[in-house]
């Protein structure tokens, strides 16, 4: 056999075995190669056949313009229909996709941070499923998906999507993504921050085919049902999103049949191309340089310890650059952990509602913009951790980027927004779960979330409690609507709360306290999951104040409706109150971090919590007096808080401002300021220490060097030490261990004490 046929039968071998070896895979995981890529698809053949053939601005605008009322119409068509919380209060989105499946237009209203994340899936599809001969893609056909690990946030939110062909050809997608909350996870209501493995939290499906001839196969829908504690939702809601895609096939088909083929994919693709170029000449824009800020989680939702989550963000040129290098190793065992595309898809939302919400609703915005993060962090966490709380993380994350790009665009000529503080950035609401008055299981949560309180902004006060940051036109619902359907009320429900706002020349955005009871169930219970408890989870701007820290106020072992009825003096509406009076004698009065695990709550008993203030803006002595007397007037702060932050001098019986006396104590701290401050040599000196202290359970790199990372100590865990190029995953006790070994060491120290 002469030396060439030997060659030629090596080569045969090793096809067949290639070939085999991709045939049989034995497990379709998240695609690196898909998941680590946020940049829009390179251009098509059929694409740029397209371009050439349709390139009238004035066609392709009419083009985009007829595609985005089609979203928008499906926005409001899933809001009013969905039967999920999230749905009715416009935690959603949809949007249309080109072919490869690149978010080319999203509805206007609704969670922006899907543009940078359904559009994985959808490639997952394309690449996986579009040759397979067991799967296929067909018109009439819808997929499912939830799993964070393949594109999206976490798992409680669900996308359904269709693809749109034209004479036989792909020529679109259309997706829906509603937050569905309940998904058979550990916890009710689909984020379980008692969840320790990734198989605590509920379905993680994968993008599979769920929808044929454009009906939804019922073994599958009875199969996610059976899956979950509310089927009726479940099977709702699916139905739902099929209709809304299809509405948005109709309204794809409509351009079609108008304006041509052509024109469609044309006017898809140029959304995207000139987008991505419109950022790059922004960007030109702004000034050179870096700008490092550091934010701090202060629990894991199971146990508090300081999460770091450390930025630098580099402008050079027409790119962008975010390093998040040097945050908190990721957490075997806690759902904190977000994925990069989850990071980067919260990161998007920044840019496309807070920096430039000019530009279209797509993923392409995001594109020039690159992250950097370690491997095995927790804001890159590797595919075996859990992530039904990321919002633990990569909401800190926004907040970093959000006082970054503020600093950006304090000097940059051409500004598309005003420069604001940062937004809250907590969940604070109350996540529900148990039987209903109509003898239901439920799991799902209240939508108070999305009331957080704004920042405030270069030249005014941030709003009340007006949005979510991470969605733009959300609601807050009707507590009413909730009573109708489930067994608890809120006694006191969107009330703002004197004093909470972060301080500044202008103050930030207030919040408001709730406080809810179980009244109609014997099987009811609540938890809440957010950080900021301890520590502020949203710093202010150029002086301005943090946000407060906000616990949770439980009042346990007693009804306070049996008060209520005999004895109605003695009820207070006011949690501060509640918690400073006492007034329900024998009850038990206590204070919890807001990550508190499901618990089951009895009739009457009371859960009282607190929704966010946005950063402040600006050094508190350069407010304006009369604003400061016109929030006293309208309750927002109290006369003490008026005196000690703003040094407000006035009349407490008639609120006349004194204004000599005002300016003399203010002039009097600043030189109180003068007297207080050091060199800042001698500052650094007497403040920065060479490694965290022994005695801070603390987790990420200290100081400006981001190769070394540290980890605890925690519970009797040593402190670990690890390079940043080899982070090790953290694993955290179960907290029922710790208060066990706490109680153990006290029975032996009073045992001790007995013997003595």
């Amino acid at each position: 056999m002469g030396k060439s046929e030997n060659i030629g039968d090596q080569k045969r071998e090793q096809d067949l075995i290639n070939q085999f070896l991709a045939d049989n895979v034995l497990f379709l995981g998240p695609d690196p190669e898909i998941m680590e890529n946020h940049d829009i698809a390179p251009r098509t053949d059929a694409e740029d056949k397209a371009m050439k053939k349709e390139s009238d601005p004035a066609v392709l605008a009419l083009v985009r313009d007829r595609l985005q009322a089609g979203c928008n119409e499906t926005f409001e068509m899933l809001e009013q229909m969905g039967a999920a919380p999230g749905a009715k209060w416009g935690d959603l989105i949809t949007g249309i996709f080109t072919p490869s499946g690149d978010l080319a237009v999203g509805s206007t209203g609704g969670v922006l941070l899907f543009a940078c994340l359904v559009h994985h899936p959808i490639k997952f599809i394309k690449k996986y499923w579009e040759k397979e001969p067991t799967v296929g893609i067909r018109e009439g056909d819808g997929f499912i998906h939830n799993d964070a690990r393949y594109g999206n946030i976490h798992n409680t939110d669900q996308s359904l999507i269709i693809p749109i062909f034209h004479e036989g050809k792909l020529v679109a997608w259309a997706g829906a993504t509603v937050h569905e909350g309940e998904n058979g996870a550990i916890e009710p209501g689909g984020m379980p921050s008692a969840a320790e493995q990734v198989y605590d939290e509920g379905l993680k499906m994968s993008p599979f085919k769920v929808v044929e001839n454009y009906e939804l196969k019922k073994d599958l829908v009875t199969y996610l049902q059976n899956s979950v504690r509310e089927p009726k939702l479940q099977y709702e809601d699916m139905k739902v999103k099929l209709f809304v895609c299809r509405r948005l096939e109709q309204r794809v088909k409509a351009a079609i049949a108008e304006f041509g083929v052509d024109a469609v994919i044309s006017s898809l693709r140029r959304g995207l191309e000139d987008s991505k170029t419109e950022v790059q000449r922004r960007l030109t824009e702004w000034p050179e340089g870096k700008v490092r800020t550091v934010v701090m989680a202060d629990s894991t939702l199971r146990e508090n310890c300081l999460i770091k989550i450390n930025l630098e963000m580099e402008k050079k040129g027409d790119e962008l650059v975010l390093d998040f290098r040097g945050s908190s190793p990721e957490f075997a065992n806690r759902c904190n952990n977000t994925v990069l595309s989850s990071l980067k898809g919260m990161l998007c939302q920044l840019f496309l509602m807070f920096v430039w919400p000019d530009l279209p609703r797509n993923q392409a915005v995001f594109a020039p913009i690159r992250v950097i993060c370690d491997p095995k962090s927790t804001l890159r966490s590797s595919y075996t951790t859990p992530n039904a709380e990321s919002m633990m993380t990569f909401f800190p994350a926004f907040t970093a980027a959000q006082l970054c790009v503020a600093k950006f665009l304090y000097n940059t000529p051409a500004k598309f927004t005003k420069v604001i503080a940062p937004w809250h950035n907590m969940i604070r609401t109350f996540i529900w779960g148990g039987m209903t008055q109509h003898n239901e299981m439920v799991g799902n949560l209240c939508a108070d979330l999305n009331g957080m309180g704004g920042g405030a902004r270069a030249d005014r006060d941030g709003e009340h409690a007006i949005a979510p940051i991470f969605a733009s036109m959300a609601d807050t619902g009707e507590q009413e609507l909730n009573e109708e359907e489930v067994p608890f009320i809120q006694i006191v429900s969107k009330k703002i709360m004197c004093d909470n706002q972060a301080f500044g020349k202008y103050r930030g955005g207030q919040g408001y306290e709730m406080i809810a009871s179980n009244l109609k169930s014997n099987m009811w219970g609540f938890m809440v999951c957010c950080i900021g408890s301890k520590v502020s989870s949203t710093p202010g701007l150029f002086g301005g104040y943090s946000s407060p820290t906000y616990p949770l106020c439980k009042v346990k072992g007693v009804d306070t409706f049996e008060i209520m009825k005999s004895h109605p003096e003695k009820w207070e509406f006011s949690i501060v109150d509640i918690m400073n009076k006492q007034p329900f004698e024998g009850a038990k009065y206590s204070t919890h971090h807001m990550g508190l695990q499901f618990e089951l709550c009895n009739r009457g008993e009371l859960y009282m919590i607190m929704q966010g203030s946005g950063g402040g803006y600006g050094d508190v002595l350069e407010r304006d007096p009369d604003l400061v007397i016109r929030d006293i007037e309208e309750n927002l702060i109290s006369h003490e808080a008026a005196w000690r932050v703003y040094k407000a001098v006035f009349n407490p019986e008639t609120l006349v401002l004194d204004r000599d006396a005002t300016q003399k104590a203010r002039d009097a701290e600043r030189a109180a300021r003068k007297k207080r401050g050091v060199p800042f040599k001698q500052f650094v000196k007497s403040w920065s220490k060479p490694e965290p202290p022994a005695n801070i359970p603390y987790y990420g790199c200290w100081g400006e060097d981001c190769s070394t990372i540290y980890a605890g100590p925690f519970a009797g865990v040593p402190r670990k030490v690890m390079r940043a190029d080899n982070i090790e995953a953290v694993f955290m006790p179960n907290p029922k261990d710790v208060r066990i070994a706490e109680l153990e060491d006290r029975i032996r120290t009073l045992e001790a004490k007995g013997r003595g």
